[in-house]
């Protein structure tokens, strides 16, 4: 049998619901309770780091997870990784490790919607799905991927798309790398190609803006008055943003505040079209940088990390690039 390392990190899948239909927080992990059922896939072993809500899930969490994960003897002892976590910021966390982190062995993010003791409880489901994938030889070299309601997505597409619904997460244009059934795990893509950078710099300040129609330029010149070290902006349609903003774009680029732009619309990419003031096109002259179909809150990971390994401006938009 193949041996894992399972770091539990708290969230919903270490939870109960109490006689109020609270949702509380359990000193240890319900999970841990079915070690029967466990030791019938691989040898595991259990770490928990830390056991906190998923709202509480910090960039220092994801950097106590990296070194976890990289230290020489569990890469030499482990054939691979399964990571519990809350669902809010999930796909943060697998995404950021999949940047960072050189490991060809599987590496699984998993967790669960419904508590572990309320009717349809998906946490040990979810959970022993997880354990099949990382030890599947297929899962070799895929980087890191989360395993929900029998589908395995890549952190680079993931996202949640729904507050309760067990069927939350989602690859919106991609789909999902692949599933498990009772017969076996099967993939039927490939993943993107992935670029390692190894360090993260948590003390970076990158702000995330959603744009709207009339936005003005009173928080993008609050940012450049702050000297933040980057700024994501999910932008309009394809890419655009209302005339009134543009002075709070000159500010910070006249900082030389890094600016990295993507879309609210739940499915495409940005590109610089529009020649309009405040269109994509006059964004793109202007040296606002565009990316390649992330969604907000991964787009301002990806510029962490290319800050944090000293990326200058025309490196930051060729890693945006793939």
């Amino acid at each position: 049998m193949k041996n894992l390392l399972v770091i539990h990190t708290g969230g919903t899948i270490s939870m109960s619901e109490d006689e109020s239909n609270k949702v509380m927080t359990n000193d240890d992990n319900p999970i841990t309770h079915h070690q029967d059922v466990i030791a019938q896939y691989a040898n595991i072993d259990e770490q928990m780091p830390f056991n906190v809500p998923s709202p509480h899930m910090t960039i220092d969490n994801v950097n106590i997870l990296k070194e976890i994960i990289e230290d020489p003897a569990h890469l030499a002892r482990y054939d691979g990784y399964v990571i519990t976590h809350g669902t809010d910021t999930l796909e943060e966390t697998a995404f950021l490790l999949d940047l960072t982190i050189s490991t060809s062995k599987p590496v699984v993010i998993t967790g669960a919607m419904r508590s572990s003791n309320e009717i349809g409880s998906d946490g040990l489901y979810n959970f022993i799905s997880a354990i099949r994938v990382a030890i599947e030889e297929e899962s070799a070299g895929k980087g890191v991927m989360v395993v929900f309601n029998d589908e395995i997505h890549t952190a680079r597409n993931v996202t949640k798309t729904h507050t309760s619904n067990t069927n939350t997460f989602q690859s919106p244009n991609h789909g999902p790398l692949g599933v498990i059934t009772k017969a076996g795990v099967y993939f039927h893509h490939r993943p993107y190609e992935r670029q390692f950078l190894p360090h993260i710099d948590a003390s970076l300040q990158i702000p995330l803006i959603k744009a709207h129609m009339g936005m003005g330029s009173e928080m993008l010149n609050f940012y450049a008055d702050c000297q933040v070290d980057g700024l994501v902006i999910e932008a309009l349609g394809q890419g655009n943003l209302p005339p009134t903003a543009m002075p709070g774009i000159n500010a910070c680029l006249k900082k030389n505040i890094p600016i990295v732009l993507v879309s609210r619309s739940f499915n495409g990419i940005v590109s610089a079209v529009y020649a309009y003031e405040g269109g994509g096109h006059q964004l793109f002259e202007k040296g606002v940088i565009f990316s390649n179909g992330l969604k907000g809150q991964k787009a301002r990971l990806k510029l962490l990390v290319a800050l944090s390994n000293q990326f200058q401006h025309h490196q930051i938009q060729d890693y945006f690039n793939v």
